[in-house]
């Protein structure tokens, strides 16, 4: 059975972050990411809900009380980090990011159909 450390660790690395930065996201240093993926530290509630939010995935599923729904590989995780900035641009910049990776796909034959 996997220990809560363990899991923490394998979402964050299915996520892509380094554990500076995913305890950037959580308020902490670097050392307490380490101790608690160890299982050195014990994860209060408050924690718990802390990592849940920076992985985007549910206090369940962190406990491992529910099967994480998806699975990304490290290089999927690291180009959605990637691309997540693009939300915070104006609308008329992300469509015209979108056109650029659809025109990309579609010249490299990938078929997808362009969104509106």
């Amino acid at each position: 059975m996997e220990s809560l450390g363990a899991r923490l660790a394998r979402l964050r690395k299915e996520r892509g972050y380094t554990q500076a930065e995913l305890a950037d996201k959580v308020g902490l240093i670097q050392a307490l990411v380490s101790d608690y993926e160890c299982d050195k530290l014990r994860m209060h509630a408050e924690m718990v809900l802390r990592f849940a939010q920076a992985l985007g995935v549910s206090t369940d599923e962190l406990l491992g009380r529910k099967a994480v729904k998806e699975k990304s590989s490290p290089r999927t995780a690291r180009l959605l980090k990637r691309l997540q900035p693009i939300e915070s641009l104006p609308r008329p910049d992300q469509r015209a990011v979108l056109k650029f990776v659809d025109a990309l796909l579609a010249s490299r034959g990938n078929g997808h159909a362009r969104r509106k």
